[in-house]
């Protein structure tokens, strides 16, 4: 049987139960959230793509950038995503909470995870704003970051079981 087979297989070793629910998590999350911010917004997704490249070619190089930006925007949101669904994972090594209550714990990740961007990133990036934080004209962002706080609380449930602190020491998590 061939190592990606083993990975994915059911009684799978911890290890790679953790890469699951990184990469299904973080993956679908992720890639949710581009369809749904485009839905809910009525805008293209390679628009919103190049949003998210933005963040580092600064915004009048993003949108002149065309598809090689849009792509660059899809990488930026997976690798992000992902870095997202590890700190979730990790954390739910160490508290077993984050997965017997995934659902409010999911919802209250992707709370902190809107207010992380909005305030932490998203000012450090390239495509850093003046305008002022005003929340209800980001309701719907929240609503959606909710949704993503979920998918990546679910998919650590899925694949994650519940495991002693010791033993997440013993992983160095």
């Amino acid at each position: 049987m061939c190592a990606i087979a083993r990975i994915w297989q059911k009684g799978a070793p911890l290890q790679h139960r953790i890469l699951k629910a990184i990469i299904f998590g973080g993956l679908i999350a992720g890639t949710l959230d581009i369809v749904l911010v485009s839905t809910v917004n009525l805008v293209d997704p390679l628009l919103i793509l190049r949003v998210v490249a933005s963040g580092v070619l600064g915004k009048q190089a993003a949108f002149a950038g065309g598809l090689p930006a849009s792509a660059l925007g899809m990488l930026l949101q997976w690798l992000m995503s992902l870095l997202i669904a590890a700190i979730y994972v990790a954390a739910s090594m160490r508290t077993t909470v984050l997965t017997r209550h995934w659902i409010p714990c999911g919802l209250a990740y992707g709370f902190i995870t809107f207010f992380v961007m909005n305030d932490v990133v998203v000012p450090f990036s390239a495509a850093a704003s003046s305008k002022p934080f005003v929340i209800s004209a980001h309701i719907s962002d929240i609503v959606l970051m909710l949704l993503y706080g979920l998918i990546i609380a679910f998919f650590a449930k899925r694949f994650m079981p519940v495991v002693a602190t010791s033993d997440a020491h013993s992983l160095g998590l």
